[in-house]
């Protein structure tokens, strides 16, 4: 049975991607056994949040998520982002793979709302693998075997690239309700853009409270 080492060397926004996405470089090694005829690959990503220090005005944010700074020794908990399933392709000795992960921009969402809070230096991740692996045996014969859980590695992902991949826009859940009053608000106003009229709204809101 091949043994297999994984490791995460990169990341960077796609580009021209029809939603916004991050590409992980997944370095895939064989270090014994025989060669990989193909992987069926699932991959568990997960925020450690635990593993980085926060500024005062970021622990301010994420206090929806993780409750008051003086409790987060129990309660900052890792925080799931995404499970991929990625098919990797015959190699002898090791093999380069990407992980296209999409980055939602609904704020409704725990991940969201922690990239909210948090805009630069790295964000730790967790990368675990399960899955089953393809390899001839000694009698060449085709032959599987399983990946458990216990394969894992880490990256340090900047976290400035998922504000790079949303390009600067963010998507709000409302109810149907409220929708049709701000289409309302935004045709009796002859606004242009739903940006506008949310600035609008704003606008009048600061002008009351001061």
């Amino acid at each position: 049975m091949p043994e297999l080492a994984f490791a995460v060397t990169g990341a960077e926004p796609v580009r021209m991607a029809a939603v916004p996405a991050l590409s992980f470089e997944l370095h895939v090694r064989r270090v014994g056994g025989g060669s990989v005829r193909s992987i069926n690959l699932t991959t568990a990503i997960r925020i450690a949040a635990a593993r980085r220090r926060y500024r005062a005005a970021e622990q301010d944010e994420l206090v929806e998520l993780f409750g008051v700074p003086e409790r987060w020794a129990t309660t900052m908990r890792p925080l799931p982002w995404a499970r991929l399933t990625t098919v990797v392709g015959p190699f002898d000795d090791d093999v380069v793979v990407p992980l296209q992960l999409v980055c939602t921009d609904d704020v409704e969402l725990a991940v969201a709302k922690y990239f909210h809070a948090v805009r630069d230096a790295a964000v730790p991740l967790d990368f675990l693998f399960s899955g089953t692996i393809f390899h001839l045996g000694p009698d060449e014969r085709l032959r599987t075997a399983q990946i458990d859980w216990s394969q894992d590695t880490t990256f340090d992902l900047a976290a400035g690239l998922w504000h790079e991949a949303l390009g600067g826009t963010r998507w709000v859940r409302m109810s149907e309700d409220s929708f049709s009053r701000l289409h309302d608000y935004r045709r009796a106003r002859a606004l242009g853009t739903w940006d506008e009229t949310i600035s609008a709204l704003l606008a009048r809101t600061e002008q009351d409270v001061s």
